[in-house]
């Protein structure tokens, strides 16, 4: 930029720039990478990545949220792709392979209208009018169920573990996970709400996969300060503490001076004496097991496995929390205002062997609104694989419980949105027009995509499944992958929850609206020095310096 003669430097020395369509082409190729890395894991039958990091940790997963997170992205564009992906996650627990597929298939067919000339800004509102009429047909076609309806909540959990390695032992832990969401989900103003994080998850590998157990209570990977402890303790009244049992130090400076050894004595055994009495105290109250935040003294171990009191020290803040929840105790900051009435209950509350470890089981637990699921597997890879498909299973079946609605799966209501989507551009005038068949014709990509990794073919089974949704009474049809034929997905029993639908139309909508209103990119000197400058890169990656590779991992 010139002045008159003299240069006007804008910008630091070594920053650089893009913009108009060279910035839109390289966001919009960083986003569909995303996707296409992501691709072949959808489905039933799609595969899996191993993920190798710096230090040589292996991850065996086809999560896409995993798979996006253990990449190491550096080009703004992807990145904002793999936050729809984490959003997805957390709102949701499943779906984020098919938000972050949906959002690179967005941004393909708008790269082709931008070529033919439409603006960005008529896309991205055209795209946000078909985001809003997609929501209605999701409305119209949900199918809703209730807290009691165990058959449809038990489909929702084998769906989201479908395609998983541990996908043999999906009846058993469906069950499980569905009896562990109801077992924690509260009526709150005539709708239910469905707390996971109340749910504990232990992973212990060493056993096969149908050693996996709920446990109505907690799980705590410790065991019992002193051999003298007993081991089991039926009819456990628990104590729960914020505070040491230990002695205090003043919190002023203070010097005692002692002349003689009896003065000593004297002093060790006040120490003593003050333990005792704090061990009375837990003694008197009527509790028979201590659950500890803090540290326990040597001394103060002794004096409890004397009194047969069985403890644990150092427990973690969230599971002292859910030992509140599951056994209807309080949590007592100051030992000195603990009361019977504070006390918690548990039928049994035992040390077992798992493993190579000790671990301690709160069983029965009075109030059972925290509950504990133990993993087990064959290798750690196992366990991690059955923990993520776990989480993705827990997290549905809370949602459907908490919305009360559910939608036909393997692409059927893809392809019903996109009947809808075209119908409903027929009434739209304007370029907007042309958007809305775009992101009509995207959504076809996940019932393709689904197809195409079980081995079939993706046009042929799209054209079948196209004109079966046309047809009366087939709003429900979509792909069997084990039989490869066309039928109806809620008597397959292939079921997810509205939201996870839902929310991935929305968020694939808004960041692909986002990508694609960007037409210049600057980036400072230094940003990704080792890979390159983020906005440049190889065509066909956008400057993905982090997926270089991954090319090898996959």
């Amino acid at each position: 930029m010139f002045g008159g003669n003299q240069p006007i430097l804008l910008l630091k020395e070594g920053t650089t720039r893009e913009r108009g369509s060279d910035a839109q082409k390289r966001n919009i190729a960083a986003a569909k990478a995303i996707g296409d890395a992501v691709r072949t894991t959808l489905g039933p039958k799609g595969m899996d990545k191993m993920l190798v990091d710096s230090l040589g940790d292996v991850v065996i997963t086809n999560d896409g949220a995993t798979i996006l997170s253990e990449i190491d992205i550096v080009h703004p564009a992807a990145k904002m792709v793999v936050e729809v992906a984490e959003s997805q996650d957390d709102e949701c627990g499943d779906g984020t392979t098919s938000v972050v597929v949906l959002s690179g298939e967005l941004l393909k067919h708008a790269e082709e209208l931008i070529e033919q000339n439409i603006h960005p800004s008529v896309i991205a509102k055209g795209f946000r009018m078909a985001a809003t009429e997609a929501q209605k047909i999701l409305e119209e076609n949900k199918i809703t169920i209730d807290i009691d309806d165990e058959g449809k909540l038990m489909d929702i959990a084998k769906t989201a573990m479908t395609g998983k390695a541990i996908e043999g032992n999906k009846d058993q832990l469906a069950e499980m996970v569905v009896k562990a969401v109801k077992q924690i989900s509260q009526k709150v103003d005539g709708s239910y709400e469905s707390d996971i994080d109340n749910i504990k998850v232990e992973k212990k590998a060493g056993a096969s996969v149908e050693k996996s157990e709920m446990v109505n209570g907690l799980i705590l990977d410790k065991e019992r300060l002193h051999n003298r402890m007993p081991k089991e303790v039926k009819n456990a009244k628990i104590a729960l503490l914020n505070s040491a049992v230990e002695i205090k130090e003043t919190e002023i400076d203070a010097e005692i001076e002692i002349t003689n050894p009896e003065q000593l004595q004297q002093f060790l055994d006040e120490e003593e004496e003050t333990i005792k009495k704090m061990v009375n105290q837990i003694r008197d109250v009527g509790a028979n097991v201590l659950f500890c935040q803090k540290g326990i003294d040597d001394l103060a171990q002794h004096y409890l496995a004397k009194e047969g009191i069985f403890a644990i020290r150092r427990v973690k803040k969230s599971d002292i929390k859910k030992l509140a929840k599951a056994t209807g105790g309080n949590i007592v900051t100051n030992l000195k205002d603990l009361e019977e009435g504070d006390l918690g209950e548990a039928g049994l509350v035992q040390e077992k062997h798992v493993a190579d470890t000790h671990m301690t089981f709160i069983e029965d637990a009075a109030k059972g609104k925290a509950v504990s699921l133990l993993l087990r597997g064959g290798t750690s890879h196992v366990v991690d694989e059955l923990e993520r498909a776990i989480h993705d299973a827990l997290k549905v079946v809370a949602v459907s419980i908490e919305d009360g609605a559910v939608l036909p799966g393997g692409g059927a209501i893809e392809i019903e949105i996109k009947n809808g989507l075209e119908d409903y551009a027929d009434t739209v005038k304007g370029r907007e027009q042309l958007a809305i068949k775009a992101y009509a014709s995207a959504l076809s990509i996940i019932p393709r995509t689904l197809a195409e990794n079980a081995g079939m073919d993706g046009i042929d089974v799209l054209m079948e499944l196209t004109a079966a949704h046309e047809k009366d009474g087939m709003k429900t049809y979509g792909i069997e992958i084990i039989t490869g034929s066309i039928t109806d997905m809620v008597e397959s029993h292939v079921i997810e929850p509205f939201r996870v639908k839902n929310q991935a139309l929305q968020a694939a909508t808004e960041v692909a609206n986002m990508i694609l209103r960007i037409d210049d990119v600057v980036a400072s000197k230094g940003h990704g020095d080792d890979e390159g400058p983020a906005p440049g890169g190889a065509p066909g990656m956008g400057g993905m310096g982090g997926m270089g590779g991954m090319g090898g991992m996959m």
